[in-house]
């Protein structure tokens, strides 16, 4: 930035240093001009008055000659006498007056020399006044020039200081924030860039990286809870597998050896679920890219239903095809974990409707599926609460020891990737028991194929 701002003024001071030196020199050929026809014109008076022989030439120190239409030279100062007459053009009879240029001439001074010449008709014959002095110089003054040109490095090197002050200036902020980045580490992120209070650039910037810094905090801090969390979950059924392998082993042909296998075997069934579950997470949480295609919801709510035995009594209840656009596996185990849950909490039956939404003014048409079950329901300050991770409610401990407490956290996830919703509300008959409300966006397909 400060070579640039250099540059340019250099480029702009010598434009204008060249036009001062151009200007300067016109005005100086203007002035000698001046000087040359003034002197002429006191000659022509002389002649004009027929007392040219009282002129008195040899008092002056100007180049000048008086010269017959014959061309010989009747009168001269005294540093033109005796030389030839400079051949210059004569005045047309139009224009008494003509200014030549010439170079190689018989004159002191110079080697090129600036003319005036008058025509002056007197009785009886034409007379030429010639008035020359040496030729303005390319730089006419030379000091005022010389001090003019000091101006053009001085002018290029306080541009370069001003710019280089406004840049180091405007970039000080920025140095600050790279000198914070600096020194966060991943054990120190509640740290921030100082944010300056104008709006500029740099200040958005800042603001940019404090917002990159608190989701990355809030993640950070999330993988460590989710770590935390996993190694609870993971040392309960670790413990209890070694305390049954220890008991086995110290009365291998005991009597109970069968129902300690059958506790070892229902330990390494909860493992396997908490890791089946970790790793559904882990893929949702590397990418949402997985595979697409039209999914019937009704259909497939059929099918998770019928899958395996429950312990309550289902009802489905299915308006048509509803059909979205998503991954068959992952909305599979979405309606799976929905079933599931409202299987263990509810006391004898279970709804699942799946229906359309129309599209409003609000809200493009969606697909809805609901599943209600007549348990104790959740309470209002736990139903964003049930969606995290490893979030199990006291009554969720009692009925079901050996869940994960990731069902629905999962769930979430998957409704997400989406572009859905699943939230959780009351029944709408008042009576107790949840309704889980999964809502997934129908425009992807087609508009004959939607709702």
């Amino acid at each position: 930035m400060t070579l640039v701002a250099v540059a340019t003024a250099l480029l702009l001071s010598t434009a204008l240093y060249t036009a001062l030196l151009v200007i300067m020199r016109s005005q100086a050929q203007a002035d000698l001009l001046q000087h040359l026809a003034q002197q002429g014109r006191k000659v022509v008076a002389a002649a004009d008055a027929g007392r040219l022989d009282e002129y008195p030439f040899s008092s002056t120190r100007a180049l000048q000659q008086v010269a017959d239409q014959d061309g010989r030279v009747v009168a001269a100062t005294p540093w033109m006498r005796g030389r030839p007459l400079v051949p210059v053009p004569r005045p047309n009879p139009v224009d008494n007056r003509l200014t030549t240029d010439i170079c190689g001439i018989d004159a002191p001074g110079g080697s090129c020399f600036t003319t005036v010449e008058y025509r002056v008709r007197t009785d009886p014959q034409t007379l030429y006044v010639l008035t020359l002095a040496p030729a303005t110089p390319l730089v006419a003054r030379p000091a005022a020039a010389a001090s003019l040109g000091l101006l053009v490095p001085f002018a290029a090197a306080l541009a370069g200081w001003g710019a280089w002050a406004t840049a180091n200036r405007s970039l000080r902020p920025a140095v600050a924030i790279r000198r914070e980045l600096d020194e966060i580490t991943a054990t120190d992120l509640g740290r921030r860039v100082p944010v300056e209070p104008r709006d500029d650039e740099v200040a958005k910037l800042a603001t940019s990286i404090n917002a990159t810094l608190d989701r990355l905090e809030r993640a950070v801090a999330r993988q460590r809870a989710f770590v935390s969390d996993v190694s609870h979950e993971l040392r309960s059924p670790l413990a209890g597998l070694r305390v049954e392998l220890e008991l086995a082993l110290t009365e291998p042909g005991g009597a109970d050896l069968h129902q300690a296998l059958q506790a070892i075997l229902s330990s390494t069934d909860r493992v396997a679920a908490v890791v089946a579950d970790l790793l559904a997470l882990a893929r949702l949480d590397a990418g949402k890219d997985f595979q697409r295609e039209e999914v019937d919801l009704a259909e497939m709510a059929e099918q998770e239903i019928r899958r395996r035995p429950r312990r309550s009594r289902f009802d489905l209840v299915r308006e048509g095809p509803v059909r979205v656009v998503g991954g068959p596996s992952e909305l599979a185990r979405l309606l799976t974990n929905l079933i599931d849950n409202a299987d263990r909490h509810a006391e004898e039956a279970v709804t699942v409707r799946v229906h359309c939404a129309p599209a409003t003014a609000t809200r493009s048409a969606t697909a809805v599926v609901e599943v209600v079950d007549d348990g104790i329901g959740v309470a209002a300050e736990d139903r964003d609460r049930v969606f995290e991770r490893f979030t199990r409610l006291a009554d969720a401990r009692h009925r079901d020891a050996g869940g994960t407490g990731l069902g629905l956290a999962i769930s979430r996830d998957i409704a997400e990737a989406h572009h859905g919703t699943l939230t959780v509300a009351g029944r709408l008959d008042d009576r107790p028991g949840a309704r889980f409300i999964l809502r997934l966006p129908v425009h992807e397909l087609p508009p004959e194929r939607t709702c």
